[in-house]
């Protein structure tokens, strides 16, 4: 038996979601602007349901994990990642790097999804008014040094539709 105090994992997941109900009672809206969602939410409906990425778009991602750390501008088309820039000497050599896979904000909301089904320690996600992520950070392992992700998502813009 480890000294120290025990927590119980299926305790603390009830006592949060009696809080979430609670709190959220008689309030049917979706999270706004900076709300946050985490592994325990029940809010399955919420904005990061609700957005549908396209098949077009570019945006910046500033990321922090153990493979990959800087900031890039990414193109994505077809539901590929199709470009990356790198803002410093640092993430432009990553993106050179043909092993180095910049994801598309899709393959993030997939990332979140699975760390969220593992139970993750941490699992939460910030989002824009149109359910678009801003903000992901994961800790699958509490215990873990080396697991940690900070994933931040700006100057999201939809590609336009050229005339035909």
């Amino acid at each position: 038996m480890t000294a120290g105090p025990f927590r119980s994992r299926p305790a603390a997941a009830a006592a949060l979601l009696g809080a979430l109900a609670c709190a959220g009672a008689g309030c049917g809206s979706a999270p706004s602007a900076g709300a946050t969602a985490t592994a325990g939410d029940t809010a399955a409906a919420g904005p990061e349901r609700t957005w549908q990425e396209p098949a077009a778009y570019t945006y910046t991602l500033t990321s922090s994990t153990q493979v990959l750390a800087g900031t890039f501008r990414v193109e994505v088309r077809d539901g590929k990642v199709v470009g990356v820039a790198g803002a410093d000497a640092d993430s432009r050599r990553q993106a050179l790097d043909p092993h180095t896979e910049i994801p598309t904000i899709g393959k993030l909301l997939e990332t979140l999804d699975r760390a969220r089904a593992e139970h993750a320690h941490t699992a939460e996600a910030d989002y824009a008014d149109d359910g678009r992520p801003l903000r992901i950070v994961l800790d699958q392992n509490e215990n873990a040094i080396d697991d940690e992700a900070l994933y931040t998502i700006s100057s999201y813009e939809p590609a336009t539709r050229s005339a035909p």
